[in-house]
């Protein structure tokens, strides 16, 4: 759900939080108040296009900031934060900001992470709905009025096992496409995969054996100067007379004297003891690494030639000697099929034929359960339809054949005959808008349960609406506020009385410029809102206004 809603700068908006709540949140106010704004920040921030005359005047940028819960949202919200390198979400907060300037310069961030204006748009798609003279209908694509139908049928599992037929033989069609060339590429094919295999399988490669030869080569490469200091060592400890030995030995001499005159002095000889004892093993040691380095112009031929292939290798097939044995095998995989050729294209034409017969089949029992909901789905909505208002009037739905796709075999299109004797006409073709938000309403009502977005946003649902459509109207928001987030804009107050929330939005002046604010009421504050509404402050409105909010 969307929890808040934060405004600077737009329009005749300074600085403003609105705080929304769970259920039907409603939006009230005199014409010019600035409802409008509200649902203009909400498109910015979804990744609408963003007009630089809504800046509030003064100010040389406007940002619009929306904070959601997104702890029960169906949506896959978290991979595609992942996948355009964004920040998961903390505490189940998403956050989406949105900051342009009067220069022109757009900035957007979800969760602190700067981002494009496509990811807001495409998190927009499963967060938020909007109704009325909006472009954010998600409710007007023909995928998603497919969605809706095989949402409302329970139709999942069949649709998901038609996709995987559809994935299952594309995958095919790539086999066989790779297969069906001209003789020349072919030839052309073959020999390249047989110099690839054999140069590969030639050279004979272990997946760790590089960091092996490389140590090996450092150390022959410098055979002559690990001698040279090797030696130079052991002559430094037992080489002339100026060698550690002697000088020990002297020391030693030396050591013992002082011991004879001082018996406290014991403790220096036995030192003088362990360090010629730990020389001594240092210059075995020594000794026995000079024995084993060994000068062999050949072996290091050797080992450079390994390395040159090893490098040779790795350049062309693969950044690893894992990716260079992967990629032999692979090819050694296709070469075999290419060599099997009309073999393989036998068995491929064999497996796409029992495909597309098993396509034809789960393609025509889909559109079969399809035309069996249809009748439900209508029926449904015309009977909320003819609750708001439009007694005669029919929501049908066309099902034509179309290309598979992982959808099935179908084209779906929602359609509208709102006066008895007219033809019906798809959804998008509906000219009044508060035409389509009923429509959108009824809709919204029956599939609300199997609804994913959270949030709903109405506008203008009161158009051409009075007497008791209108309650019918309020009647409808408060059903599905049960299941989702609403969000209502409008002038009637039996659709405002329906609410949870009402907030209100005023126009004020201050410091000689106009502002816009809006605020949640209490129940004696709805009760002089709704008598506003209703036509004046007489004890009569007051009364009514009362009545709609259940009390006395």
């Amino acid at each position: 759900m969307l929890t808040t809603l934060r405004i600077k700068n737009l329009a005749l908006v300074a600085d403003l939080t609105l705080e929304l709540r769970p259920g039907c949140n409603v939006i009230t106010g005199e014409t010019g108040a600035g409802k409008s704004i509200i649902i203009g920040a909400l498109n910015l921030v979804l990744g609408e296009r963003a007009d630089r005359t809504l800046i509030r005047a003064g100010a040389d940028s406007c940002a619009v900031e929306a904070v959601f819960d997104v702890t029960q949202l169906r949506f896959p919200l978290a991979p595609l934060l992942e996948e355009n390198g964004l920040e998961p979400c903390e505490e189940n907060q998403l956050v989406l900001k949105r900051v342009f300037s009067a220069a022109g310069t757009n900035r957007q961030f979800v969760n602190g992470s700067p981002t494009t204006l496509a990811t807001l748009a495409a998190l927009g798609e499963g967060l938020v709905d909007m109704h009325g003279p909006h472009d954010h209908q998600s409710l007007l694509h023909t995928a998603r009025q497919l969605a809706i139908l095989d949402a409302f049928g329970e139709l999942s599992a069949p649709v998901a096992a038609f996709a995987e037929l559809v994935r299952r033989r594309a995958a095919l069609e790539q086999e066989k496409a790779a297969l069906i060339v001209d003789e020349k590429t072919y030839a052309q094919q073959l020999d390249l995969l047989r110099h690839q295999v054999h140069e590969i399988a030639n050279a004979k490669l272990r997946p760790d054996e590089e960091a092996e030869v490389e140590a090996e080569h450092h150390r022959t490469s410098n055979a002559a100067r690990l001698l040279e200091l090797s030696q130079a060592a052991l002559g430094a400890l037992d080489g002339d007379e100026g060698s550690l030995f002697n000088q020990l030995g002297a020391l030693g001499r030396t050591l013992q004297e002082l011991q004879r005159v001082d018996a406290a002095a014991r403790n220096f000889a036995e030192t003088h003891g362990q360090a010629v004892e730990t020389l001594r093993e240092l210059q075995a040691d020594l000794s026995r690494y000079a024995d084993r380095v060994e000068l062999d112009p050949a072996r290091l031929a050797q080992l450079e030639e390994r390395l040159n292939l090893i490098h040779t290798l790795k350049r062309k097939y693969g950044g690893s000697l894992a990716e260079v044995i992967a990629f032999g095998d692979d090819a050694k995989a296709k070469l075999h099929s290419l060599e099997q050729r009309d073999a393989e294209l036998a068995r491929l034409n064999i497996a796409l034929a029992q495909l597309d017969a098993e396509l034809l089949r789960s393609g025509q029992a889909l559109t079969a359960a399809r035309r069996k909901v249809i009748p439900r789905l209508t029926k449904a909505v015309t009977r909320q339809l003819q609750d708001l208002g439009f007694k005669q009037s029919e929501l049908g739905v066309a099902i034509t054949p179309t290309s598979p796709s992982s959808t099935g075999v179908d084209a779906v299109e929602f359609q509208f005959a709102p006066n008895p004797g007219e033809p019906a006409r798809p959804l998008r073709a509906i000219a009044s808008s508060g035409e389509l938000a009923r429509v959108m309403l009824a809709l919204k009502t029956v599939l609300a349960a199997e609804d994913e977005i959270p949030v709903l946003v109405f506008d203008e649902v009161d158009a051409n609406v009075g007497g008791e459509t209108a309650n019918a109207v309020g009647d409808k928001m408060r059903q599905i506020a049960r299941a989702r987030q609403v969000l209502c804009i409008t002038h009637l107050a039996p659709v405002a009385a329906a609410a949870d929330t009402h907030f209100v939005v005023t126009k004020q002046i201050r410091d000689g410029r106009t502002l816009s604010d809006i605020q949640p009421l209490t129940r004696r504050q709805r009760v002089d809102e709704l008598a506003r509404m209703l036509g004046g402050q007489g004890e009569a409105a007051r009364k009514h206004a009362e009545a709609m909010l259940g009390g006395g």
